[in-house]
């Protein structure tokens, strides 16, 4: 079953985020734009790759209204431990969420139960706590989270644009379609 337009699931973990712990819930996901980046576990090796290169778009995220959230199948203190010992994820500021209890995982269907770890999955969450776009990869193909920009400012547009729908490759400020009689077989 698709988790396209289902409301996040109920959650309580822990979490590493600027050098502190801190709790997070589904409720954090409303209110605003949220990006939950899952990945298979901390110190390996194409995860670092994926999580620094979200951090290369987080203020760019950040000014579209959007938080990012990580999330694996470790704790919250070896994300601590990553984050003290690894370059690359010592420059993380976004939050990073432990989930050894396999809740979350479970919650978005990212789960890999043989293995106790997440899928590589992308969600685009709205401000109401709905999941509005969903992407997984296998294990050994990295993500690019510069797509996740115009992903982002394409939901943007259609939740405050209804009845309009943006077409592939569609950029900020490019023409968007109306769905209609007139246009079916005529693109």
């Amino acid at each position: 079953m698709s988790l396209i337009g289902t409301e996040v699931k109920p959650f309580k973990a822990s979490a590493y985020h600027n050098g502190k712990f801190i709790e997070v819930t589904e409720e954090n996901f409303k209110g605003k734009w949220s990006v939950v980046c899952f990945y298979p576990a901390d110190f390996t090796f194409v995860c670092p790759t994926e999580l620094g290169d979200l951090q290369d778009q987080y203020e760019t995220l950040k000014s579209l209204g959007v938080e990012v959230y990580s999330v694996s199948t470790d704790t919250h203190f070896t994300h601590k431990a990553w984050h003290d010992s690894s370059e690359t994820i010592g420059k993380i500021t976004y939050i990073m969420i432990g989930d050894p209890s396999h809740t979350i995982s479970r919650n978005f269907d990212v789960l890999i139960e043989a293995d106790g770890m997440a899928d590589r999955g992308t969600f685009i969450i709205d401000p109401d706590g709905v999941i509005q776009t969903v992407e997984i990869n296998a294990g050994g193909i990295g993500r690019d989270a510069s797509t996740l920009v115009n992903k982002i400012k394409a939901a943007q547009y259609v939740r405050t644009n209804p009845g309009e729908v943006c077409p592939a490759k569609w950029q900020e400020g490019s023409q968007t379609l109306k769905p209609g009689l007139d246009l079916v077989g005529k693109i």
